[in-house]
């Protein structure tokens, strides 16, 4: 059973511990909306100043919407379009201070102002997005960036099992 933590209040050692949680949770499970559901959850009660957590999954050449926290979502986003689009397309994680000052934002949610986007491969083969969105002007920094990765990394573990 999994018990909420209290964290130190030290971003890099809180998200050594937020990765060794998500390692732990997903040990054993095979399946994948169980690990996209619980990664979600966990990210969602680590972040402050979040407004959406979640996944979309690749499906039939768009991102399709997978498990997530916040309020309803756009379904399906098209490959290259906004800024989840743009990570698949570059195989790079996009994050981005201004959503507002992106070229051809996808607003789901009006009271996104910064976004973070980390793409999830498997074999170098596209399988999804980690989607975070922040109502704070540029939330994300590059620490958040560096630990968001390396969470998706072991997320991309436990999926390809």
């Amino acid at each position: 059973m999994f018990q909420s933590t209290a964290y130190s209040g030290k971003k890099e050692k809180d998200y050594q511990l937020l990765i060794k949680q998500l390692d732990a949770l997903s040990e054993g499970e095979r399946d994948a909306t169980a690990l996209l559901a619980n990664a979600s959850a966990l990210l969602n009660q680590f972040l402050s100043d979040v407004n959406w957590v979640g996944f979309y999954v690749w499906k039939e050449d768009e991102l399709v919407l997978g498990p997530f926290q916040g309020l309803p979502a756009c379904i399906r986003i098209g490959y290259g379009k906004g800024v989840c689009g743009a990570a698949i397309k570059e195989k790079a994680t996009q994050r981005i201070a201004d959503v507002h000052a992106f070229p051809g934002h996808i607003a789901c949610d009006s009271a996104s102002n910064s976004e973070i986007v980390v793409p999830i491969l498997l074999n170098d083969s596209i399988y999804g997005v980690l989607d975070i969105d922040s109502p704070n002007f540029d939330r994300f920094d590059e620490l958040d960036q560096t630990y968001l990765e390396q969470f998706v990394s072991v997320l991309e573990k436990h999926l390809a099992a």
